[in-house]
């Protein structure tokens, strides 16, 4: 069968590309924005790529469309595909009917931390042996792809996004996985561009709910009121808590302040313990919480939670998160996908306690949604606290000024709206044992490659 993919280089559709190659479908596909890890992901695989979007994307004409929740009416290809009257669905859809009957699902949700917690728990089941498939929203670098269908009879983890299926489809996109496992990490309000309010996330996350079979398992954070009301909307599943709470069946101890080295106690149903200890190469207690949710995932799953401890040691952040890109001069440049006030805080806390010697200078870009329409713009200046100085990016479609931001900022902060300037005034900035971690959800005009081989070009 021949499949096109429109929106291909989104982190989803892209993999869903990689799953439908490896189930020997002829794959193309299409896409305003490309840019690595995913249009490298789709080369190497041998995906032909186009570049934009119109009519002639269209021939020879594909047996089945797979539309992205990027792409709306007015698209020229969305237009061909509906004037011609192609077959079409939804990525999400796609996923259902084709990759995961008769398989047991593990659903990754939450408004942080999916793409880590799904990479963590896929990870353990591979070291269990399982050979786990998987569907994840960066690129593992313990596995090298962000998605394959392992053993078609094992446990299938994917990432599961509450953000709206495709123009046609507007419930979320994880009410099509029908779980068996579903780890709900943290709620809060995001997506200002689909949701009006917390209430209608919380919503969302209920159908989701509501999918899970009582012979399954709801994994849920403790400490989260937004996921609390979720639950009191009604829960036919068996439900585990993970956390820090006395109370909770999973609960985390730091041995460490940077959490690169922790304690999991799992009380059993017989109301006996067991424990072990994670010592890892990652920080940041946010990262322990990811992990604990991911050894509960396994261990549904008869994993020893032993076993499951002793991977974690040889995990490998995913691409994009946390991910060291370079060093020149003893000057680290470090790539990270928060963009939301609370995982932007996350980050530079955990980095900040991770770092010995030297200054943390963060790189901003406020890209998402979210951020464009200015929702949570209050919150950004205080997010920022644990760095040493800021720099915010203006980019094009940001209709709101940052000078409130800069003025309101704990650490020096500045504002620039060109790369190039931008790139100098931090490389002009940076000395031997900083930190620069840049931030965004895109591409971020491959700013990464530029801060280094300007330190180079500083440092010669």
């Amino acid at each position: 069968m021949h499949l096109h993919i429109v929106g291909i280089c989104g982190t989803f559709m892209g993999s869903l590309a990689l799953l439908a190659r490896e189930l020997g479908h002829q794959v193309s596909g299409s896409d305003a924005n490309v840019y690595p890890p995913m249009s490298t992901q789709l080369e190497e695989a041998g995906i032909a790529l186009m570049s934009g979007y119109c009519a002639d994307n269209l021939v020879p004409r594909p047996d089945l469309v797979i539309i992205g929740n990027a792409l709306s009416r007015g698209n020229a290809e969305v237009e061909a595909v509906l004037d011609e009257g192609m077959a079409y669905v939804s990525g999400a859809q796609w996923l259902s009917e084709y990759v995961l009957p008769g398989r047991p699902v593990i659903a990754i949700a939450g408004t942080h931390g999916k793409t880590t917690t799904a990479s963590l728990t896929a990870w353990i089941l591979e070291s269990a042996g399982l050979n786990p498939g998987f569907l994840i929203g960066g690129v593992p670098r313990n596995f090298g792809v962000s998605a394959r269908l392992g053993d078609p009879e094992g446990p299938f983890v994917v990432e599961a996004d509450e953000y709206d299926t495709a123009f046609f489809d507007k419930r979320s996109k994880f009410v099509h996985y029908r779980p068996t496992v579903a780890v709900l990490g943290n709620l809060e309000f995001d997506h200002a561009d689909i949701f009006p309010d917390l209430a209608a996330i919380e919503r969302q996350f209920h159908h989701l709910v509501r999918t899970v079979p009582s012979k399954g398992c709801l994994l849920v954070a403790d400490g989260e009121p937004a996921l609390d009301r979720v639950l009191a909307q009604g829960a036919w599943t068996p439900i585990e808590r993970f956390g820090t709470q006395p109370g909770s069946s999973w609960r985390i101890e730091l041995e460490r302040e940077d959490a690169s080295r922790f304690r999991v106690i799992h009380r059993q149903q017989d109301g006996s313990e067991e424990d072990a200890v994670v010592d890892w190469s990652l920080t940041g207690a946010y990262n322990a919480r990811n992990a604990l949710a991911a050894l509960a995932a396994a261990a549904y799953f008869k994993v020893d939670l032993a076993r499951s401890a002793a991977a974690l040691s040889r995990f490998e952040t995913p691409r994009r998160r946390q991910e060291v890109r370079g060093e020149v001069a003893g000057i680290q440049v470090i790539d990270d996908f928060a963009h939301h006030p609370t995982a932007i805080q996350a980050t530079l806390e955990g980095l900040r306690a991770a770092t010995q010697r030297g200054r943390l200078l963060a790189v901003i870009e406020p890209r998402s949604n979210t951020m464009r329409l200015g929702t949570l713009s209050s919150r950004l200046a205080g997010s920022v606290a644990s760095a040493d100085a800021v720099w915010w990016y203006q980019p094009e479609g940001l209709d709101w000024s940052l000078d409130g931001v800069i003025a309101e900022s704990p650490v020096p902060a500045a504002c620039l709206g060109d790369i190039d300037a931008l790139v100098a005034d931090v490389v002009a900035e940076a000395r031997p044992y900083d930190r620069i971690v840049v931030m965004s959800n895109g591409g971020f005009e491959g700013i990464h490659e530029r801060l280094l081989q300007a330190l180079e070009a500083a440092h010669d």
